[in-house]
């Protein structure tokens, strides 16, 4: 009785299927590098390099033309006793606390109704959001124009004082009108943010929390709001780091007046490094901005992340 030795009619459909496999992660591999190197190049030349060409520049007196000299660490020690540095400084941060508190509040409360059974949600959502998609320096004409005109106006036509004037000249109610604009075209992404948040509640923690007696504030804040943290520190990082560098609506509506009051950190860079021959003094400046938005950042996660534990 004769035997068929089959072995290699086995072997050979097996190298095939590995030859084909092979070929596969190697086409894989060819189409990744293909779509990496290509953004990574991108990447490095519009953002690493001219983030390191920054740093090198705030070592030296460079103006923005022409030939510089280095002087060491003098930009970074002038900072701290130059009174217009400090004053953009208090600005910017009285700006974004009031702002991120303001813009959160509202969000989350827009988000606790547009979540509820509500008739015309989807078409209140979408109307919600339409400020985001505007654009920061559109946004701030309009209310350049608003707070000049349409405003004093108003205020001339109900015989209220306090609103005859226009905002933006004044010192102490420009900055506001600067929180309103900033909070205004924040809210709706902050609002789609907390929706997104509240839709991962399952409903049986609120049938549990009815049948403890748990109503209203309550509710909110033992079962609703313990399950939105992760939500909720993405939207203050998202708005201290964003109303930090804050500048369309600054330039659009004040330009940093009256009286350089207004003049947030990202104005005050901009406007001196690029038009006022200080490019490596404001280098230097952006440089320790950086760092500072950096900090408060991890800051803000650190502490955000242990609440989420001990919850």
């Amino acid at each position: 009785m004769r035997f068929r030795n089959t072995t290699k009619n086995t072997e050979l459909p097996s190298r095939k299927g590995a030859g084909q496999i092979m070929k596969k992660v190697n086409g894989s591999r060819r189409t990744y590098m293909l779509i990496t190197i290509p953004i990574l190049a991108l990447f490095v030349c519009f953002n690493t390099v001219p983030l390191i060409r920054g740093v090198i520049y705030s070592f030296t007196n460079f103006k923005g033309f022409g030939t510089y000299d280095f002087v060491g660490f003098r930009n970074y020690m002038d900072l701290f006793t130059d009174p217009r540095i400090g004053g953009s400084y208090l600005f910017t941060i009285k700006l974004a606390i009031a702002a991120t508190i303001i813009t959160n509040v509202i969000s989350l409360i827009l988000a606790l109704g547009l979540n509820s059974k509500i008739k015309g949600k989807t078409f209140l959502r979408a109307a919600y959001f339409v400020p985001n998609v505007l654009g920061a320096l559109v946004v701030g004409y309009i209310f350049q124009y608003f707070f000049t005109y349409i405003l004093p106006g108003l205020g001339d036509a109900l015989r209220i004082d306090a609103l005859s004037g226009s905002m933006l000249s004044n010192k102490s109610t420009a900055w506001i009108a600067i929180v309103i604009v900033c909070a205004w075209q924040s809210i709706a992404m902050n609002t789609i943010i907390y929706i997104s948040g509240l839709q991962t509640v399952p409903e049986d923690v609120y049938e549990a929390g009815d049948l403890d007696g748990a109503t209203g504030w309550k509710k909110f804040r033992h079962l609703t709001f313990p399950l939105i943290i992760p939500f909720f520190t993405i939207n203050m990082v998202l708005c201290v780091k964003n109303f930090l560098m804050v500048f369309d609506q600054i330039m659009a509506m004040t330009k940093g007046g009256p009286e350089q009051s207004t003049e947030s950190i990202s104005y005050l860079i901009y406007n001196n490094g690029l038009s006022g021959g200080s490019f490596g003094y404001q280098s230097a400046n952006a440089v320790v901005f950086f760092i500072v938005i950096v900090a408060i950042s991890v800051a803000q996660m650190t502490i955000s992340s242990k609440k989420e534990e001990q919850l």
